[in-house]
């Protein structure tokens, strides 16, 4: 009988201690999140984001941005403490997915998007929805001055001419010098020469960089504003190396029930931005220094958003 009692008296204990705990847990938001990684761009694309939903829904959206790269976006997103944010199909596919790159020959946008779409559906109950209508691929960035004096255009013209003996001097940011789709395979497929080792730093210190002469090269991303701005040249991937980075909107399945107004929103974006809009956007933020929420606003009234 005593063991009887002790077993019920133990039973009533875990059953308030679980009680409580579930009573303590925070609340998931009644309002969609959007979240962000940290550099201009994502930012921009996280605002339209919210800024559409919101004029789909009439319901204010909460905005988690400058969260610190694509692993803690992906923890963010399964954890349910953002509801979706914008990735690229080459990013999701290599550094979250963890999945080869395909052969050249493969390496199409509808192939990977199609393979992003299936494993985040099948690992995470995530829908990738359908692109924004750009790809910001990952670009090797030289000054203009360089590229004019030794004629190089393309990855491949950078190996044969360098703007000192011992190679160039590299500037990335600190997810491309480690990620299966950056730096290690990038110099397995070109044989590029460096002075010293590459120097790590945040993004959007990586045009400063540049700029000063403390580097000769840097990773950035094509739709940088910073490229055209201030007269650097993008090197051609003339050999293919890089997959396509198709910017697509990620929403948990559970969200996308519990706000059906996402997906309204979603299907107006789908295939409303070029590269030369992006581009001009991230220009206006970061070398005009305007409001993002302003920028974005803007560019939704153009599109009759």
């Amino acid at each position: 009988m005593k063991r009887t009692t002790q077993s019920w008296t133990s039973t009533i204990v875990v059953s308030i201690a679980l009680l409580v705990s579930v009573a303590c847990a925070p609340p998931r938001s009644s309002r969609v999140v959007i979240g962000a990684k940290n550099f201009t761009e994502q930012v921009v694309l996280g605002e339209l984001l919210a800024q559409e939903i919101e004029a789909v829904t009439g319901k204010p959206v909460d905005r988690r941005f400058y969260l610190a790269g694509s692993y803690l976006c992906q923890q963010a997103l399964i954890n349910g403490r953002i509801d979706g944010y914008v990735e690229y199909t080459g990013t999701a596919l290599t550094a979250i997915l963890k999945q080869p790159l395909p052969p050249v020959g493969q390496r199409t946008e509808a192939a990977v998007y199609a393979r992003v779409k299936e494993l985040y559906e099948s690992r995470y109950r995530v829908r990738v929805e359908p692109g924004l209508g750009f790809e910001n691929t990952f670009a090797m960035v030289i000054r203009g001055d360089d590229s004019r004096r030794l004629g190089v255009k393309t990855i491949s013209d950078a190996v044969r001419a360098t703007p000192g003996p011992e190679g160039w001097r590299l500037g990335v940011g600190y997810e491309f010098e480690s990620r299966p789709d950056g730096l290690p395979g990038l110099q397995k497929t070109y044989g590029l020469k460096w002075d010293g080792s590459p120097r790590t730093m945040d993004l959007g210190l990586l045009y400063r960089a540049l700029s000063s002469g403390q580097v000769d090269m840097v990773a950035g991303n094509s739709t940088d504003g910073p490229i055209r701005a201030l007269g650097f040249v993008a090197l051609e991937d003339d050999r293919h190396y890089f997959p396509p980075y198709e910017a697509v909107p990620l929403f948990r399945e559970d969200s996308l029930r519990r706000h059906p107004g996402i997906q309204v929103a979603m299907d107006r974006l789908a295939g409303k931005l070029t590269a030369a809009e992006v581009r001009g956007m991230n220009d206006a933020v970061d070398g005009q220094h305007r409001p993002v929420g302003d920028v974005v606003r803007e560019f939704r009234m153009k599109k009759g958003l």
